[in-house]
């Protein structure tokens, strides 16, 4: 459903800080991409979410690209950065509703999504709170309810359980699964080795704005020749990095 194909992005002429990356994502699959910060996952995903124009090489989104089917794309996907800045003054409620017209979703089908994302996220009693009096996690999960109101085949996460407790990342975590499970091609970047180890059925390990190496985790580990996932992780890097 996502196809990378030789992607390279430059910002200024004597630097690449994507450097011919290719990969596949399909349905019913969770792609990781685990790397450092600075790697180029965030460069990466908002390629992907059609946020930024690669320099060269191709993304293909469920057999559509940008430059004929943007509005088609747009349809397709469900993108959540931790960038996203919700309207402080606003409320949960009058988000959702606002999202939801954006999307052309009926008004009884409206009513039965938010009463679902509601009770899924714990948002019921935040409702009709000012986004500001929100908590770090309660604003990530009006996010994520925010993102996927139109039930995108494709979903697109930038470090979906950054900066969250652990029972909020344990929700976020078992809803991917969730929606893996239901038929969703979902792709996140991640630098948490438990998050990627968990959901990711492959993980391609970007290092200085490369694919390093991809694979399964037993995969990755039998690559290495390590013990554990961490292990072959910081082997690849070090193999990989460019000082």
């Amino acid at each position: 459903m996502i196809s990378v194909i030789d992607v390279h992005k430059s910002y200024t002429k004597d630097k690449e800080t994507i450097r011919g990356v290719s990969f596949d994502v399909h349905e019913g699959e969770i792609f990781g991409l685990l790397g450092p910060n600075g790697a180029g996952k965030t460069t990466l995903m908002q390629m992907i979410s059609t946020l930024m124009k690669p320099t060269s090489g191709r993304i293909v989104i469920d057999g559509l690209t940008s430059d004929k089917d943007l509005l088609e794309i747009h349809k397709k996907i469900g993108f959540l950065t931790n960038e996203i800045k919700l309207d402080p003054l606003s409320t949960p409620n009058r988000l959702f509703d606002f999202f939801a017209e954006l999307y052309d979703i009926p008004k009884a089908e409206l009513d039965t999504r938010k009463q679902e994302s509601f009770e899924r996220f714990g948002i019921g009693p935040f409702a009709d709170k000012k986004i500001h009096e929100l908590s770090t996690g309660m604003k990530q999960k009006i996010s994520i309810a925010i993102s996927l109101i139109h039930n995108p085949p494709i979903i697109i996460f930038d470090e979906p359980t950054n900066g969250l407790d652990i029972l909020t990342s344990k929700q976020v975590t078992d809803y991917l699964k969730e929606l893996k499970e239901q038929g969703h091609a979902i792709i996140l970047s991640t630098h948490i080795f438990s998050v990627a180890e968990e959901l990711c059925d492959d993980i391609a390990v970007l290092v200085d704005g490369r694919i390093a190496a991809q694979g399964s985790v037993e995969e990755l580990i039998a690559l290495t020749e390590t013990e554990s996932f961490e292990q072959a992780f910081f082997k690849i890097y070090v193999e990989n990095h460019v000082e």
